[in-house]
């Protein structure tokens, strides 16, 4: 129950709240700790939102299966971030998307009627909870936007121009494996190096294991 204290105390989202008050929701069950092994599905696709969600530890993905059964990661989360924020009081409450732990990841369930009543009792609350859930929404948004209906050379060049802004060089060590580059961009792994293949016949890009550079 400690630890939990702990990890809800470093939430944003829950600032405004006392230890006190936390240990309290805990106990009467409005506050639930629920824990998800690697690779653990947390919400299938059409699944009811019937509580707001906050990472407390961990790391989930938001993922698509296309018509050809290709993985897309939509978005990432991790620790203090949100789930279904943007869906528990909407009149069409199903996740659109399936929802994994990409490793263990232990996320906090709030009961919606207990999430009524914080709102009412607390407007700091209620602003924090309001900015996450637009935050939320436009991450989504722009991940969908760079990435559905556009080529796979597309998709890798926008996210190389990405890791070269962030890492401020031609030369972009990948901070992820092409494997998982390849669910990113919903492809399969044959056709994303296929695809790098070509471009470094087209004297865009040169790679190796480790980097990619460039041209």
């Amino acid at each position: 129950m400690n630890e939990h204290i702990r990890l809800l105390g470093k939430s944003p989202l829950l600032k405004p709240f006392s230890a006190e008050s936390l240990n309290s929701y805990l106990k009467d069950g409005s506050f639930r700790v629920s824990v998800y092994g690697k690779n653990n599905v947390i919400h299938f696709s059409g699944d009811v939102c019937l509580k707001l969600e906050i990472i407390l530890s961990g790391h989930v993905s938001v993922e698509r299966i296309d018509e050809t059964g290709g993985l897309m990661t939509i978005a990432e989360f991790c620790a203090g971030e949100t789930l279904g924020g943007n869906l528990i009081f909407s009149r069409n409450p199903y996740f659109p998307m399936t929802i994994t732990a990409k490793r263990q990841t232990e996320i906090l369930q709030i009961d919606k009627e207990r999430l009524l009543t914080l709102f009412t009792e607390n407007s700091v609350f209620l602003r924090s909870y309001l900015e996450f859930v637009a935050d939320h929404a436009a991450i989504l948004g722009d991940r969908i936007k760079h990435y559905v209906n556009k080529t796979i050379r597309e998709c890798v060049m926008f996210y190389l121009e990405y890791e070269r802004q962030k890492q401020n060089s031609n030369r972009i060590r990948l901070p992820i494996t092409k494997k998982a580059l390849s669910e990113k961009i919903g492809v399969s792994r044959t056709s994303l190096s296929r695809e790098l293949a070509k471009m470094r016949k087209d004297g865009l890009i040169l790679y190796d294991s480790l980097y990619i550079e460039l041209l």
